[in-house]
């Protein structure tokens, strides 16, 4: 009796994990962004490409580690496909967001969400920095609070690519 319900128990979490395995991806929100250089887009008109957004605060000691890695993974994927879009947090000074983009010469999008709008969209982000990939169809494909891997993000990219 007592191995009976160990195969069964087993055959239920098998079950189960495939079935998490396999659930579709979710597809990103559908909003629009505006640039602090005031260019408006969606993720639409990124069809075909890898997006990263990265939600951010300017008072985020992680975050601002995390830009020379933005801005290293944008040099070497950027006109292969992937364009990476910065969000900073509703609370963010947007005078620090602008000052720090003219300090370190930021080429990617850097957008203001003051209102929370583009953070509810994707679900509430509350910690940061937290990063998400999504795929040339749209669909978010990862996310990650805290400082991602530089390796693994590139390992990532590379594939969405065709690269690797």
């Amino acid at each position: 009796m007592k191995n009976k319900f160990v195969y069964a128990s087993v055959v239920v979490v098998i079950l189960f994990a495939g079935f998490w395995w396999l659930k579709p991806l979710p597809p990103a929100p559908s909003v629009t962004f505006k640039t602090l250089d005031n260019q408006s887009f969606s993720l639409k008109d990124f069809s075909g490409k890898a997006v990263i957004i990265s939600f951010w605060a300017s008072n985020c000691p992680s975050c601002l580690q995390e830009i020379p890695d933005f801005l290293t993974l944008y040099r070497q994927y950027h006109a292969q496909g992937l364009e990476i879009i910065a969000v900073s947090m509703p609370y963010d000074i947007p005078s620090h967001v602008v000052a720090l983009k003219q300090r370190l010469k930021i080429p990617y999008y850097l957008v203001l969400d003051l209102q929370g709008r583009i953070n509810s969209a994707f679900g509430g982000i509350a910690l940061t920095p937290t990063s998400l990939l999504i795929s040339p169809e749209g669909k978010i494909i990862w996310h990650h609070t805290g400082r991602f891997s530089v390796a693994e993000m590139t390992r990532r990219i590379g594939k969405l690519l065709g690269k690797h």
